[in-house]
């Protein structure tokens, strides 16, 4: 019921107000008694107070009385027609003349209460409206800190405090299985005693149960396996066991068959269908990144495990090749000694056996070779002597080393160069190495009859055209380049394996290159010894119709006195 209060000392329009008010089904009530106008008024506040301005009270000092205790109320003044005091019309909301009629009367409450109501609702609205805007904001928040880490503890730690900022609890527990043991996280307003906590485990216990049929469970779980951490804001007070009478909701952790476990909350106020909203929005929040940190860990983890993989496995190339060496060096000797015909006279069939055999030897110990380079160059221990030099002289000791045994195969090897190249700042000796791979893969690759051809010249790296696979290597080029190529009459490399050529132990499957074998070491070698000059290696192949390898090398600065840093060996 609407309640009104008319406060006046005349008789006769608290008679009026009084017949008109309750005929209209108004509660009434009228007082002139500033004592009794205060207890009234904080015993029920009025929806309407109506002072007339002849009452001998003050006004101004009653309403500072009684405002805190009727913020809500209408203040309507019953004036005559010449009323004005500008003070007291600063505490009205509307006025009523003496002479007013009934329906006036009538109306201007109406009026008011419609007002009043319509005000209520405004606000109502604008603190639902603010609440909301909080619990985005919190969300937010919550969401861009998960965002922000990879740490498990962190994400839920990140979610309970979310879930403060949102909602205000009293008492959260979340069990969480981001650890190698189950972890009972409890954050609470104040101290809990031991009883209380294990009641909170067994109440975690059996919610956990609750969502899984006993065998499908991913964690076997019981009330001594779960490890406790409390954070309390208030030690100065303690919770009984009346928290379980506060309203709660509770929520899973999980994404899809993915399960990182449940947190329940508690509050001394019940919670809204927005409240529930906001909790489970949350709780699904986290899982993602939870999942991501999970994902991490383990590629974190396999990383570990693969470079301490790859670090025995260098270990033992280098043992291994370094306890060949030995006795492939004393056999080799043995072999020269017994051609020279020092140990007495071999026959024909003989000399054919040894020459198979140190053939063999020498084959042998070039793989042991590149075995030992390659766990060098991995191990970071390879030697660099830079120096200006002409790469036309690494051409030329490469050809002169190489012809005899392209004529064996019967290959015919030339040279196309460009005249008056400037020189580069490099390791001569590692180039020669490069160079010497590259041309011994073409003799190898090559059938007889055909033709080798190596090539030089000076190209600045914006003009280098490759193949898309090696568009990468090239990127990271800027200025002018030696580029030295080896074309070939070979076998080719079909288009699927060009991105694998430089792979460590990696050969083109055919008939041909199973036949003249190789540790599939020279390419990953000469790579890696180019990306020590800050240079780079590419090729370009047709299946049958043969192979073009180069290699690209900076050309020196004019006063070039330091090597250049070499880049990080993978």
């Amino acid at each position: 019921m609407i309640r009104i209060l008319l406060i006046s000392d005349r008789e006769e329009q608290k008679e009026r107000y009084k017949n008109l008010l309750n005929r209209n089904k108004y509660g009434f009530e009228a007082l002139c008694d500033t004592l009794f106008i205060c207890d009234s008024v904080n015993l029920e506040p009025p929806d309407i107070i109506i002072f007339d301005t002849k009452t001998k009270i003050d006004f101004k000092s009653l309403s500072k009385k009684i405002k805190p205790l009727c913020e809500k109320a209408v203040i309507l003044l019953l004036t005559s027609d010449e009323f004005s005091d500008r003070e007291l019309i600063k505490y009205a909301n509307a006025f009523i003349t003496e002479n007013a009629n009934d329906e006036m009367i009538l109306g201007t409450i109406n009026m008011n209460l419609r007002m009043k109501n319509s005000l209520e609702k405004l606000s109502e609205t604008n603190k639902d409206l603010q609440d909301s805007l909080y619990r985005q904001n919190a969300l937010y928040s919550t969401s861009s800190q998960f965002a922000g880490t990879l740490d498990k503890k962190k994400l839920i730690n990140f979610m309970v405090e979310g879930i403060d900022r949102a909602l205000s609890f009293s008492l959260t527990c979340t069990l969480s299985f981001c650890d190698t043991e189950p972890v009972l996280l409890i954050n609470s307003l104040h101290e809990l005693s031991d009883e209380l906590i294990s009641a909170l485990k067994l109440r975690t216990v059996l919610h956990y149960k609750s969502l899984f049929e006993t065998e499908n469970a991913p964690y076997k779980l019981d009330i001594n396996t779960i490890k406790v951490i409390k954070y309390i804001k208030d030690n100065a007070s303690r919770f009984t066991f009346d928290i379980f009478h506060y309203d709660n909701m509770f929520a899973p952790i999980r994404l899809g068959e993915n399960f990182y476990g449940c947190v329940e909350i508690f509050k001394d106020a019940p919670f809204s269908s927005d409240d529930a909203r906001c909790f489970q929005t949350i709780a699904q929040q986290v899982a993602l990144p939870l999942k991501s940190a999970a994902l991490y860990q383990e590629i974190k983890e396999t990383n570990l495990k693969l470079e301490k993989l790859e670090r025995l496995k260098s270990e033992f190339i280098s043992i291994v090749s370094h306890e060949l060496r030995t006795p492939l060096t004393s056999i080799k000797n043995s072999l020269d000694i017994l051609l020279t015909g020092k140990c007495g006279e071999i026959n024909e069939t003989g000399n054919k056996f040894l020459d198979m055999a140190k053939r063999n030897v020498q084959r042998l110990s070039g793989i042991i070779n590149d075995l030992l380079d390659l766990s060098k160059i991995e191990a970071g221990k390879m030697d660099f002597h830079f120096k200006n030099i002409n790469i036309h002289q690494v051409i030329d000791y490469v050809k002169s080393t190489l012809t005899i045994l392209a004529k064996e195969k019967g290959l015919t090897l030339t040279t196309d160069e460009t005249e008056n190249l400037p020189e580069v700042y490099a390791d001569s000796q590692r180039l020669e190495q490069v160079l010497t791979n590259l041309v011994s893969n073409a003799i190898k690759f090559t059938p007889e009859g055909k033709n080798i051809v190596i090539t030089s010249k000076l190209q600045n790296a914006a003009d280098i055209s490759v193949h898309p696979y090696f568009q990468d290597e090239i990127a990271k080029l800027k200025g002018d380049y030696i580029v030295v190529s080896v074309k070939d009459e070979g076998i080719g490399i079909a288009e699927k394996d060009l991105l694998h050529a430089f792979d460590k132990f990696a050969q083109i499957e055919n008939s041909l290159s199973r036949k003249v074998g190789g540790s599939g070491l020279g390419l990953p070698i000469a790579k890696q010894l180019l990306d020590a000059h800050k240079g780079a290696i590419w090729c370009r192949s047709k299946l049958e119709f043969g192979s073009e390898f180069s290699f690209a090398i900076p050309v020196a600065p004019v006063h070039a006195c330091l090597p250049p840093e070499p880049l990080p060996l993978l």
